[in-house]
């Protein structure tokens, strides 16, 4: 893959990409004309249909001293061991190079460490090239004494920001009246990120139903963050209660039925901007100000320019729902895992997401604790109901495991895995 990643382009192919990026340039700078165009774009880009097929994972990581756990991370200290992997959010000239099994390497606002995969058609070829790079960025880690975290919330310090950027700054300002919520999840969180296909246009609805109703019961079974700074929270999972801390408009579960895409076209637009792009100053935008009343152009949106389809784009960005389509279903609910266990869940979620009849029989199962996110980050499989359902999604998951390109050795041990999670949550 360095090999061919590596190779010049012709110039043809230099050529035809340097059309493709004058061509999407001009459609970004484009004007958002009325809402109904707003809507009909927010569709488009964010549920593409075919066959499902590919999966890909975000890892995100804690970063630590390897020998007291506790010490505040310094940004020289990471950007000396990142190197030419420093993303420019830390370092502003870095080469910022892709990680050498193809994934890319970029860092949350308290230094948290993410790694997104490519997609891949197969979960083995997913799982190579994700240890690959999990592994190449613990080593470089390790040169200069410093690990990867293994639970969703830092157990040991308070959250404090370490990258000074105009997105960041504005963010942690708009989420401090409402609480220490928002900084928690900026700067103290890790998951384990998982993307599957929309599929076909006939499967979305389903899909896009099983996909939030699975949320609790696997928040419930895969829940590891109960201390944080130091403290016993007495939570399942503090990460997933300072997300749902943080501002309800752009973290809380998606309501389902209907349209998918219509409904959350809809919410995007009428979703208040977190932040206004600008090149001098900082990038807070007016209270309350929704992406539709920027578009009509009244009230506070008078003295702005008109809104442009880049805009919107980056509107997205600020929505941080447990699950966001991105063109691909984005399943943001789960806490991070060990990494030498992190393909646990997401083989989970592979195979029953694999047919549409397992698709259906999940939203069956979960259908009736598809609301209990706030039990489900208290009390984890503590809460009887999301316990019961558990127990019917891991046999359901389990024993579609088959149906990934694995070998059965490992199928047993990820069944195995499972299975110790649930008894060892059910005891609590």
């Amino acid at each position: 893959m360095t090999a061919l990643r590596d190779a010049r382009p012709s110039p043809h192919d230099a050529r035809r990409q340097s059309a493709q990026d004058m061509a999407a340039a001009e459609i970004a700078a484009r004007e958002v004309s009325d809402r109904a165009e707003g809507e009909a774009y927010v569709a488009s880009v964010c549920f593409k249909h075919g066959p499902p097929r590919l999966l890909g994972v975000e890892l995100e990581y804690t970063v630590h001293d390897a020998v007291d756990p506790g010490l505040p991370l310094s940004r020289t200290r990471l950007a000396d061991a990142l190197g030419p992997y420093a993303p420019r959010t830390l370092v502003p000239d870095s080469p910022e190079q892709p990680l050498p099994a193809g994934s890319t390497f970029t860092l949350e606002p308290g230094g948290q460490a993410e790694i997104s995969t490519a997609p891949h058609s197969s979960f083995r070829a997913l799982c190579e090239a994700a240890d690959a790079d999990l592994a190449y960025v613990a080593d470089l880690l390790a040169a200069t004494g410093l690990r990867l975290g293994s639970r969703g919330i830092d157990p040991f310090r308070p959250p404090k920001r370490l990258l000074h950027t105009p997105r960041y700054a504005a963010m942690e300002r708009r989420f401090a009246p409402a609480g220490t919520g928002g900084i928690t999840m900026m700067c103290s969180t890790a998951a384990l990120q998982v993307c599957v296909d929309t599929g076909q246009p006939h499967e979305l609805p389903h899909r896009w139903a099983a996909a939030h109703a699975l949320g609790p019961v696997l928040l419930a079974l895969f829940a590891n963050s109960r201390w944080h700074a130091g403290v016993d929270t007495g939570c399942a999972s503090a990460r997933w209660l300072a997300v749902m801390d943080t501002d309800t408009c752009r973290t809380a579960a998606q309501r389902t039925g209907g349209d998918p895409a219509e409904a959350w076209a809809r919410r995007v637009l009428d979703t208040p901007l977190l932040l206004l792009r600008r090149d001098d100053g900082p990038w807070d935008a007016p209270s309350e100000l929704t992406f539709a009343d920027w578009i009509d152009g009244g009230g506070a949106a008078t003295s702005l320019p008109r809104p442009t389809l880049a805009d919107l784009d980056y509107h997205l960005t600020t929505l941080f729902t447990p699950v966001r389509p991105h063109g691909y279903l984005e399943l943001r609910y789960l806490d991070a895992q060990p990494l030498e266990s992190w393909e646990h869940p997401v083989a989970l979620l592979a195979a029953l997401f694999s047919r549409q009849s397992l698709v259906e029989s999940v939203l069956e199962v979960c259908e009736p604790v598809a609301d209990r996110w706030s039990e489900a980050a208290r009390h984890g499989l503590g809460d009887p109901r999301i316990a019961a359902a558990a127990r019917t999604i891991a046999d359901l998951g389990c024993s579609a495991l088959s149906s990934l390109d694995l070998p059965e050795h490992r199928i047993v041990h990820i069944a195995d895995a499972v299975d110790r999670r649930l008894r060892r949550g059910e005891r609590k």
